[in-house]
C-alpha cells in the first residue's frame, strides 16, 4: 500500500454496512486488518442488526466518544401482537415523539438506569397486517426495542422488535456506505499498488466533527496545538458561537481538523486575538510538524 494512502487513512473514516451476525467489535478488527492499521468503531450495534458503522482509523480513533453522541437513525420491523386500527397506530407515534423515559433493554450491555432520551420523529413506512415499518429520528443512546415493547403496551395489544437497521449516524447516512467484501477488494488492488479503489472509501475526519461549534486559527499557532498546548485568544482568527465548557472542533485556515477541545470562555466572553487562555485540547488529531513551528521556547541565561 503507497505512504500516501497509509497517510490518508491515518485521520480517515470508512463507513461500513454492517452486516448481521458478527459483533461491532469483530467488524472493526476485520476492517483494521485490511487496512494494516489501527481501528476503532463509534457506536456499537448488536449482532443482529445492521447499517452504518463508522470505523476510525489511526489518530481518528481518538474521537470515538464523539462519534457514540452523534444523533441517529434507524429503521425498524415492529410486529405487534394483536390487531390495531391504522389511525391508532398514527395517534401512538406521536405520542412516541419527544422525551422518553427509558430503561436499557436486558440485552443491553451497560447499566439498566432510567434514562431521558429525546425521539425526534417516527414515520410509519407500511404496515402489513400485525408488521409495522418504522423510521426513527433519535438521540444517541435511544433505545428501539424499548421504543417498540412501549408502543405496544400503550396500544393495548403488546409489541417486540423484530429487525432493525441504522440508516444514519450523525453525518454519515446509507449513502457513504460501503460493504466488508468491497472494503476487501478495494484493500487489495491498494496492496498492488492501485488505491483508485480505496480512496472514495476514506472520509474526512472534519465530516465527524460538524456538529461541533469552530475555532480557526492562525498559522502560527497549529504546531503548539499538535503539541498539546492550550490556546490563547492571541492564536485565534474565528468562532463560532458556544458556551464555556462546551466540546468545540479547532481548525486551520484550510478547515483541516487540528484538535477537539474543550471550551475555558464562551465565544462571548473574548475576541479572536485577545490575550488569555480559550480552549484546553481534548484530543489532539493532527500529527506534529505538519505546520511549521510558531513558537518558541526560553533558554535560561
Amino acid at each position: 500500500m503507497k505512504e500516501n494512502i497509509l497517510e490518508k487513512l491515518k485521520t480517515g473514516v470508512i463507513i461500513i454496512d454492517k452486516p448481521q451476525g458478527p459483533s461491532s467489535h469483530q467488524v472493526s478488527a476485520w476492517a483494521g486488518k485490511m487496512l494494516h492499521i489501527q481501528a476503532g468503531h463509534g457506536g456499537t450495534l448488536d449482532p443482529m442488526v445492521s447499517g452504518v458503522l463508522a470505523i476510525m482509523l489511526g489518530r481518528t480513533v481518538k474521537l470515538a466518544p464523539l462519534v457514540l453522541k452523534h444523533d441517529k437513525e434507524y429503521v425498524a420491523l415492529m410486529r405487534l401482537h394483536g390487531d390495531v386500527k391504522r389511525e391508532d397506530l398514527d395517534r401512538i407515534v406521536k405520542e412516541f415523539t419527544g422525551k422518553l423515559y427509558q430503561r436499557p433493554p436486558r440485552q443491553s450491555a451497560v447499566k439498566r438506569a432510567l434514562r431521558i432520551r429525546t425521539v425526534y420523529s417516527i414515520e410509519i413506512l407500511d404496515v402489513d397486517k400485525r408488521l409495522v415499518l418504522i423510521k426513527v429520528a433519535c438521540e444517541a443512546g435511544t433505545y428501539i426495542r424499548s421504543l417498540c415493547h412501549h408502543m405496544g403496551l400503550a396500544l393495548g395489544v403488546g409489541a417486540h422488535m423484530q429487525e432493525l437497521r441504522r440508516t444514519r449516524s450523525g453525518a454519515f447516512g446509507e449513502e457513504s456506505l460501503c460493504t466488508l467484501h468491497e472494503l476487501r477488494d478495494a484493500c487489495l488492488l491498494a496492496d498492488e499498488g492501485d488505491d483508485s479503489a480505496l480512496l472514495p472509501l476514506i472520509h474526512p475526519i472534519e465530516k465527524i466533527t460538524d456538529i461541533l461549534p469552530k475555532v480557526v486559527v492562525r498559522d502560527s499557532a497549529v504546531d503548539a496545538l499538535c503539541h498539546g498546548a492550550v490556546l490563547a485568544g492571541v492564536g485565534v482568527l474565528s468562532t463560532t458561537s458556544y458556551k464555556r465548557e462546551e466540546p468545540v472542533a479547532v481548525l486551520t485556515e484550510k478547515g483541516e481538523l487540528i484538535c477537539t477541545g474543550r471550551a475555558l470562555k464562551s465565544s462571548e466572553e473574548y475576541r479572536p486575538g485577545d490575550y488569555g487562555l480559550v480552549v484546553a485540547p481534548i484530543a489532539v488529531i493532527m500529527k506534529p510538524g505538519t505546520y511549521p513551528k510558531g513558537w518558541h521556547t526560553s533558554i535560561p541565561a
